[in-house]
């Protein structure tokens, strides 16, 4: 079907839905810019997205992108499972989970997985619950990003085993970005919370990536910081302790229980105290500077206390890898491609019908995906 005649129809099934709600024009508008948007400027996508409220719209667009071979997923590749961290708010922590948590992937099955799936995503993030440095074959993997044409990589880590050469690989390989944890502004939380970490090792690592991105100008530093009670006030002096820190998209994000870990404060009531005083205050801060913040809103957090949950688009856009998994339960990346496995299970039918039907929650198994504000 032609693109045109694709988009008509888009419009069409938009308009049959939403003609009552004064939003549609604002948010219809919105998702057209989203279809024709460019897809290496990620945060850009995101900050369009964020801006879309309607899910059931967002999903339309979803369905759009789905029939005309756009990319639109995000895969989160983990190619071991394992980590030299025992982080307080992680299940590494646990070492009954770290006893049942094990596996590498080989680089024979990776290939085979890019070769079905690479080239249908937007954006491919290498380390999600794991450490990935610790995987010998890591460049591989971020040249098959490169070879299958995948907008925007990424390298989620602790950072601890990177050197400015091993990134300088990394990024001549064809990583776009690298996402460092870090879940204290001093080095006794830093080291409190992020077992077996250094602070002085960081802070040596962010004084190499200023080096690297004189080199490398549009390569992108992105930290995630994981609030809790005990280190939500100490952002108040990020930019104190780290006046030169060369960030280019900071993710604050809530504390989660994303299963048997040694901190167990998951309460949010002292983010949401401090929202007006530490949070939002740092946001401005980062558009002064022109830093990309994600953050969640108020509600955001008050939602957090619900089991619940009404989210749609991550069924639909967030595909995990492991060397235990990949993507569904019933996808043999042996033998299927998307677009096999798509036509069988009619993946295309089940995103109209989830845009179209009443929406109903369901449980949360693991960590909320949350609609985080994008500024």
């Amino acid at each position: 079907m032609p693109h045109t005649r694709v988009l008509a129809v888009f419009l069409r099934l938009a308009h049959m839905r939403y003609r009552k709600s004064r939003l549609f024009c604002i948010n219809l508008h919105l998702c057209v810019i989203f279809i024709f948007a460019d897809m290496k400027n990620i945060y850009n996508i995101y900050k369009l997205a964020s801006r879309i409220k309607s899910q059931r719209l967002k999903l339309l667009g979803i369905a759009l992108f789905h029939i005309m071979g756009r990319r639109y997923a995000g895969i989160f590749f983990d190619p071991i499972l394992a980590c030299n961290f025992r982080c307080k708010m992680c299940y590494f922590s646990n070492k009954k989970k770290r006893q049942t948590t094990s596996g590498i992937m080989p680089v024979a099955d990776a290939e085979l997985i890019a070769k079905s799936m690479f080239h249908r995503a937007l954006k491919l993030q290498i380390g999600c619950g794991a450490e990935p440095t610790l995987y010998r074959d890591i460049e591989k993997i971020i040249r098959l990003g490169r070879q299958y044409g995948i907008p925007y990589i990424s390298l989620t880590t602790n950072g601890y085993l990177l050197t400015k050469e091993s990134l300088c690989r990394y990024i001549e390989a064809g990583l776009n970005e690298v996402t460092l944890s870090m879940h204290g502004v001093t080095k006794t939380t830093y080291e409190m919370l992020m077992v077996n970490g250094n602070y002085e090792k960081f802070r040596s690592l962010i004084n190499a990536i200023i080096e690297i991105k004189r080199l490398y100008p549009h390569f992108k530093l992105r930290i995630n910081y994981t609030m809790n009670a005990d280190n939500v006030e100490e952002l108040a002096s990020m930019f104190e302790c780290f006046p030169d820190l060369p960030v280019d998209v900071l993710q604050l994000r809530p504390i989660q229980k994303i299963g048997d870990s040694e901190y167990n404060n998951f309460s949010t009531d002292k983010l949401t105290e401090c929202y007006d005083t530490v949070i939002s205050p740092l946001q401005k801060e980062c558009e002064k500077r022109g830093i990309t913040c994600i953050a969640p809103s108020k509600e955001n957090l008050a939602a957090l206390d619900s089991s619940e949950t009404d989210d749609m688009i991550s069924e639909f856009t967030y595909w995990y890898i492991s060397p235990s998994s990949c993507w569904k339960a019933d996808y043999d990346f042996h033998t299927d491609t998307f677009e096999s496995y798509s036509r069988k299970h009619g993946v295309w039918r089940q995103i109209i019908k989830a845009a179209l039907l009443p929406t109903r929650k369901h449980k949360v198994n693991v960590t909320r995906k949350m609609n985080y504000s994008v500024k």
